[in-house]
């Protein structure tokens, strides 16, 4: 058989267009003319007063002209954005957010997932008590966040707290332990003098609960009204929601009024996603406008200004990525079963109907298996191009979502198959994991765009990542990169053994460095943009990615490894994750990163509680629901699949595997990396076993498609009886033969498959 270059090429360039394109369009559609930033400036510091006010719950959705005026008019004057205020658990608490704001890192006040509870507050004279904020400190030793207590409270010379929330935010570790200088119980009590009398002043507003809000907004805004008319002059005003009282979790307000933060979109680089901020932002946004610095190893970011459009616009943008958050939290769980359900029904509907061992039923079965494969490993690709569409804003925006991306699915796969007909058996595979992964690596390069909210993606509240490769799209990307650099070096040492077989000099050994070349690029491709700190930053993905590709390259290579190799790739992955830390933290090139704040952790002898907290999570991922240790079972047993398929029996699906390893030897090592990429990543990633549990609806597809296509994809009417056995050129120099009782057990394939037997080299 032979394969045009022609059409390779025009399949290749074809699809990394479509990506090209794809992720283009998505980045318009994504962000509105109303809401895009210029480059983000920094406010200047320091200020002269800084007011922060608080009110647990508030949402864009609350906010209108007519209901909240002066929150509508401080909003157009200044700075807007949404707050991500997840703490510890997915319902952060009102406590919790204050807790937060008091130590610059994630905190819990004692509740569950259901409910929530305040700490009493005592007032002594001027000032007033938390007595429970030394067992609080107790309570959160357990989370490993490190948090600096009473942070907010030293950022100025004197401080006041007003309302219950307040009191909590400035309470004092030292000393007479949880209190407060200077406080008042109620924004009724405020006045000029109190407010000019210190550079900072806290405010509780209270918390809006799910009944009566229309009310409690009108009053909560008549309140800052009053506020906003006693400021002093130099005020710079912070106006955020932390933490709900009742869930769900929602994407909440956040706003700041003062000097260079006039009519502006605010952003921060923990995100690096114009108009969103998180909770742990805004104490070291506060320390800088007071001319504090900030101490080493605080996880937030100051506050950064972009430029946006009109403000009506602009809220209708912020809260239709809150809508996207809840279709998300909604339907993410749902559709993982409905991808995993339909996988199965579909493999083993075609099972069913082809049912049998006569040759004609095999190929048509493995024939079929094929196409449905194709459509299951276009699925990730089809929902991420679905935010091409800006679902977000139209009724019934799940329906959209998911509509859009099956439809897409089906596109992929079509036009993969229609493009690929009566060639390459594995070229659908290869060119829709090619498509996949270059969406995916040049989304992540632009700004993680087409990911957010999608089923693969990042969720922004209850994910907590925003930017680079998610984790449940970790195993998704590794996969398919290495896939699409397995099939182009298949494709190179085809064209490479073809040009050999037809040279003047057939004896002359066919060269395998195009097929090197292709699998580094890709490698680098895939490995920089999931791993460097500029693009995705993916401590995980760096780990899992770079062994596997040295893994493949070995192979493709002909090269037998000794144990001081095994040792050398099995490091490799932390080498270079090191040195993407360290080039991050020494230099600075990519900006402020996650894995750059970790090599500065880790020189001063800080990172001791993120990796608690990173293992802990971890090991606790086998505990999200009653299904997770179940994926552990599957993984041991797929893998005992591919390296020892006799151990489950001659009359099993398995024994399509030495034909197929005889069709295609380098399948072998394919599948192994593969099997072991989403491995590497559950022990290499915080996700834990989500890893290969958001894979395993696309691996095992893709599996079973490969070995079907490898096994049963060539008819011997594509063979030219001129050409004999050169119709399947050698590709690899060391064979690995397919064991004489597996082809016992197949009985006689010569006719149904012409690489089988007769002497044939076995490519």
């Amino acid at each position: 058989m032979k394969l045009r270059p022609g059409a390779v090429r025009s399949g290749l360039l074809g699809g990394l267009l479509a990506a090209l394109l794809a992720v283009g369009a998505a980045l318009a559609a994504a962000t509105p003319a109303a809401a895009r930033t210029s480059a983000p400036v920094m406010s200047p510091a320091p200020a002269r007063h800084v007011v922060l006010v608080g009110l647990s719950g508030l949402r864009w959705s609350d906010v209108s002209p007519s209901v909240t005026p002066t929150l509508w008019r401080l909003a157009g004057q200044g700075s807007v954005g949404s707050l991500v205020d997840y703490a510890v658990l997915p319902l952060t608490c009102p406590a919790d957010g204050w807790l937060t704001l008091n130590s610059g890192a994630r905190a819990q006040s004692r509740h569950n997932d259901v409910g929530c509870a305040f700490p009493a507050v005592q007032v002594t004279g001027p000032g007033a008590t938390v007595p429970a904020l030394p067992a609080l400190i107790r309570y959160n030793q357990r989370f490993h966040n490190d948090p600096h207590w009473g942070l907010l409270g030293r950022a100025a010379a004197c401080a006041t707290a007003v309302g219950p929330g307040a009191a909590l935010a400035l309470a004092e570790p030292q000393g007479r332990a949880g209190s407060v200088a200077s406080y008042l119980p109620s924004v009724s009590d405020l006045s000029a003098a109190v407010l000019s009398r210190c550079p900072l002043t806290v405010v509780d507003l209270g918390h809006l609960g799910s009944m009566e809000r229309t009310s409690a907004l009108a009053a909560a805004d008549t309140e800052l009204q009053r506020l906003v008319t006693e400021l002093p002059a130099g005020t710079t005003l912070l106006i955020t929601a932390p933490g709900s009282a009742t869930g769900p979790a929602h994407l909440q307000l956040t706003l700041v009024d003062g000097v260079g933060y006039q009519g502006g979109l605010l952003g921060s680089s923990s995100t690096r996603q114009p108009g969103l901020v998180v909770l742990t932002d805004l104490t070291p946004t506060v320390l800088g406008w007071l001319g504090r610095d900030v101490p080493a190893g605080l996880v937030g970011a100051p506050l950064t200004r972009g430029a946006r459009g009109a403000l009506p616009a602009t809220v209708r943008w912020l809260t239709g990525r809150d809508t996207a958050e809840q279709v998300w939290r909604s339907t993410h769980n749902g559709f993982f079963w409905a991808y995993a359900l339909a996988d199965a029904a579909a493999l083993g509907a075609i099972g069913l109907v082809f049912w049998g061992a006569a040759p004609e039923r095999r190929r048509r079965r493995a024939r079929w298996w094929r196409v449905a494969a194709v459509f299951a490993v276009s699925v990730p690709a089809g929902t991420f191009l679905a935010n091409l569409v800006p679902w977000w804003r139209l009724a019934h925006p799940a329906a959209w979502l998911y509509g859009v991306a099956v439809a897409l699915a089906a596109v992929i796969a079509l036009a993969a198959l229609l493009v690929t007909r009566r060639r390459d058996p594995l070229a659908p595979f290869g060119l829709v994991c090619l498509l996949t992964v270059a969406v995916l690596g040049i989304d992540v390069m632009t700004g993680s765009r087409l990911q957010l909210e999608t089923p693969f993606g990042l969720s922004l509240i209850e994910g907590g990542r925003f930017y680079g490769i998610g984790n449940e799209a970790l195993g998704i990307y590794g996969i398919t990169a290495l896939l699409a650099a397995a099939w182009l070096a298949l494709v190179a040492l085809r064209r490479s053994a073809n040009s050999r077989a037809h040279s003047r000099a057939p004896s002359r050994p066919s060269s395998r460095r195009p097929a090197l070349a292709a699998v580094a690029a890709v490698a680098v491709f895939a490995v920089v943009a999931s791993g460097w700190p500029g693009f995705g930053g993916k401590v995980g993905g760096t780990l899992a990615m770079v062994p596997c590709f040295l893994l493949l390259l070995v192979a493709v290579a002909g090269i037998r490894l000794s144990w001081r190799g095994v040792l050398l790739i099995a490091v490799s992955g932390l080498a270079l994750f090191a040195v993407f830390a360290l080039v991050s933290y020494f230099t600075g090139v990519a900006g402020k990163s996650d894995i750059g704040t970790f090599a500065g952790d880790v020189l001063h002898g800080r990172a001791g509680g993120l990796l608690l907290r990173k293992i802990g999570s971890n090991v606790g991922s086998l505990s999200v629901s009653m299904f997770s240790p179940l994926v552990p079972i599957v993984v041991l047993v797929a893998g005992l699949m591919l390296w020892r398929p006799g151990w489950f029996g001659r009359k099993t699906i398995l024994k399509t595997l030495p034909l197929a390893y005889a069709a295609e030897p380098l399948l072998r090592p394919i599948l192994a990396v593969l099997w072991l990429m989403p491995v590497l990543g559950w022990f290499a990633d915080d996700s834990g076993v989500i890893v290969p549990a958001a894979a395993l609806p696309l691996a095992l597809p893709l599996a079973i498609g490969l070995l079907a296509a490898a096994a049963y994809g060539y008819r011997s009417s594509q063979v030219s009886k001129q050409e004999g056995t050169r119709a399947v050129p050698a590709i690899a120099d060391s064979r690995r033969p397919v064991p004489a009782h597996d082809l016992a057990a197949e009985g006689d394939r010569s006719g149904e498959h012409p690489r089988v037997g007769r002497g044939d080299p076995g490519r």
